[in-house]
C-alpha cells in the first residue's frame, strides 16, 4: 500500500483540521494557530486549503506532497528540519 492509498483510505480526498492535526501529532487548535500565523509551514499548507461554507478542508494529495510523505530521497523537500523544529511538526 502506497502512502497515497493509505491517506486516501484513512482521510478521503479532503481532510478536516482535526484530520490534519492527527496526522501531524498536534491539537486542532494548535494547527489553527499555526495556519493563521505567517510561517513557512503555513505558507506551504495554505494552498492546500478549500473552504466549503464556513468549514475548512485540506486536499489530501497536496498535503502529502507538501509534507513529502512519500520519499525523503527525492529532490523536493516539503518541510525541512528547521520547519519541523520551529513548528513541532512530525512528517
Amino acid at each position: 500500500m502506497t502512502t497515497e492509498e493509505y491517506l486516501i483510505n484513512r482521510f478521503g480526498l479532503l481532510m478536516s483540521i482535526s484530520d490534519l492535526a492527527d496526522l501531524l501529532g498536534r491539537s486542532p487548535d494548535g494547527v489553527r494557530v499555526s495556519l493563521y500565523t505567517d510561517t513557512d509551514v503555513s505558507r506551504k499548507l495554505k494552498p492546500t486549503m478549500v473552504r466549503v461554507g464556513r468549514r475548512v478542508y485540506f486536499r489530501t494529495l497536496q498535503v502529502k506532497e507538501v509534507l513529502c510523505l512519500d520519499s525523503p530521497s527525492e529532490g523536493h523537500h516539503g518541510l525541512d528540519q528547521q520547519d519541523q523544529k520551529n513548528g513541532s511538526y512530525r512528517a
